[in-house]
């Protein structure tokens, strides 16, 4: 069976990232590195490789930024090629004309109202969703996992982790139901339960693949959990309407909005450089000492 393609991506950014503060006031928090590429960068190559073709930004006041990292810089170029420097290096951070869409979510009303202001970009194909501070790293990538998935089983597909039950509270849950491979069947959805509470341990982690039927409850503006409208009350309202399954990530999970899973996704990446590694590895050992 066919299914339609995925070729249209949404990234929510439009968030203030206070918990960066001083340093997310004049820069968004997209765009903090990780080692030399920004989070908005690893999630757009993630798209890419995983076959996306329009990326639709929801950004906010002060984002203006991340526009101008995925424009062509003209006078850098050409500064660059005049002295003899290769500016191979910024191949990736061009996006060709007419797949990047900026959108504006003018006022910070959730989640699912930053996904549902871009209702009229996304028509009514399958799209994706990212959020770039949850940094999935692995080969090939979580999306790619995610749509070779989305090939044999059509419908909506979100992607898990798991993590120590211990841990769970801080998450949204699924509960599951059928597994085949890295696919599970999801029959419910809980939002930051109780330990004693959770019906599984598998976590959603930030990547999503969602039919258009989930704008139209969107449309409803209904508001949850600390008085936004939640993207996981409009999917919660999806399961058992259509085919909804989650794929476990084969990959490392980074949570680059706190401060200490920002820190470990540097170190883990310049460890995997082969450019830099050894040095990063000598400081890590002399500072432990």
């Amino acid at each position: 069976m066919t299914h339609k393609p995925v070729r249209k991506a949404i990234f929510p950014v439009a968030g203030l990232g206070t918990r960066f503060l001083p340093a997310t006031k004049a820069i968004p928090k997209e765009m903090l590195p990780i080692v030399d590429s920004p989070l908005i960068q690893y999630a757009v190559d993630e798209a890419r490789e995983a076959g996306i073709e329009q990326m639709i930004f929801v950004t906010g006041r002060g984002k203006s930024v991340i526009e101008d990292h995925f424009d062509i810089a003209f006078e850098l170029e050409q500064t660059m090629t005049v002295r003899g420097k290769d500016i191979s290096v910024l191949a990736n951070t061009r996006l060709s004309p007419g797949n990047c869409v900026y959108v504006r979510q003018q006022e910070p009303l959730g989640l699912g109202h930053a996904i549902w202001c871009a209702r009229d970009i996304i028509g009514d194909e399958p799209f994706a969703i990212f959020l770039p501070d949850e940094f999935m790293h692995g080969s090939p990538g979580c999306m790619k996992q995610m749509v070779d998935a989305y090939h044999q089983i059509g419908g909506n597909v979100i992607s898990v982790l798991e993590v120590p039950r211990n841990d769970v509270s801080s998450y949204g849950v699924i509960a599951p139901g059928a597994t085949n491979g890295a696919v599970t069947e999801v029959l419910g959805l809980v939002e930051k339960p109780k330990v004693e509470n959770a019906p599984s341990n598998l976590i959603v982690s930030g990547r999503y693949i969602l039919q258009p039927e989930v704008m139209r409850i969107l449309e409803g503006q209904e508001k949850g959990a600390g008085g936004e409208i939640q993207l996981t009350d409009a999917m919660a309202q999806m399961i058992g309407q259509q085919p909804f399954n989650a794929v476990t990530f084969s990959g490392n999970r980074y949570d680059c909005g706190s401060k200490v899973g920002y820190i470990e996704a540097n170190l883990a990446l310049a460890l995997q450089r082969p450019d830099m590694a050894e040095q990063i590895r000598a400081i890590a050992l002399n500072l432990l000492k």
